[in-house]
């Protein structure tokens, strides 16, 4: 369901505003979509018995609902789920930046950092819900080709929500900046190499049975 808050553009509060590096910042909430729906790995943030702690964990989007899974033992996940406030971080890096000084050296990315609550999914069809999206997110096509929870594998997964409503994203693109001075001296190489996450060939579990071609899904995640 689409609320208020998700119409509005991004960074509509004081701690999700970008300051530094403003030029960067994208108030458009389709990017923020883009970018969660490029990256793999989200890193959670939270305290634990009075430490900062930092999770990084696989994660899949619904709309405007991040979910993120994990044991039900997990100290972190409790913590998380506990009412804490919680800030969730995903970057997807896509060059090297090579300057003519070290000052300007920088990296071209992609980044989302998420603010909220992460609430705890006891609804059972969401909780299979928010697995399928983390697992098609990951993995897309398994959800159907692989065997699905059982009662008890659920009873052991804690399923969180996080609320999209309160984002920031940043992006770079392109080369250098440089000072003036520095192009004019032309005293070093400036550029960029890109970068990208490459899928290689897939490999055979050593147990599979004889026989097995490589499903489609797998094959096409080369062209994610």
């Amino acid at each position: 369901m689409t609320t208020a808050a998700h119409q509005q553009p991004l960074s509509p509060t004081e701690r999700s505003t970008v300051r530094r590096g403003a030029k960067r910042a994208v108030a458009d909430r389709a990017q923020l979509h883009a970018v969660l729906d490029a990256g793999y790995v989200c890193h959670l943030s939270t305290v634990v018995r009075g430490a900062p702690l930092v999770l990084p964990t696989g994660y899949g989007r619904v709309d405007d609902t991040l979910y993120l899974h994990g044991s039900t033992g997990a100290l972190s996940l409790r913590t998380a789920a506990s009412g804490v406030e919680v800030c969730l971080a995903v970057t997807v890096l896509d060059g090297l930046v090579y300057a003519r000084s070290v000052f300007h050296h920088s990296m071209n990315y992609r980044s989302a950092v998420v603010h909220g609550t992460a609430v705890p999914v006891t609804d059972e069809a969401e909780k299979l819900a928010g697995l399928r999206a983390i697992t098609e997110h990951l993995t897309p096509g398994s959800w159907d080709h692989a065997r699905q929870p059982s009662r008890k594998e659920l009873a052991a997964t804690a399923v969180l929500a996080v609320d999209l409503a309160e984002a920031a994203v940043k992006v770079r693109a392109g080369g250098p900046v440089d000072d003036e001075d520095d192009v004019a001296a032309d005293r070093a190489w400036a550029g960029h190499v890109p970068l990208a996450l490459v899928a290689g060939e897939p490999v055979p579990a050593a147990d599979l049975s004889p026989g097995w071609v490589v499903p489609s899904h797998v094959t096409r995640v080369a062209d994610r």
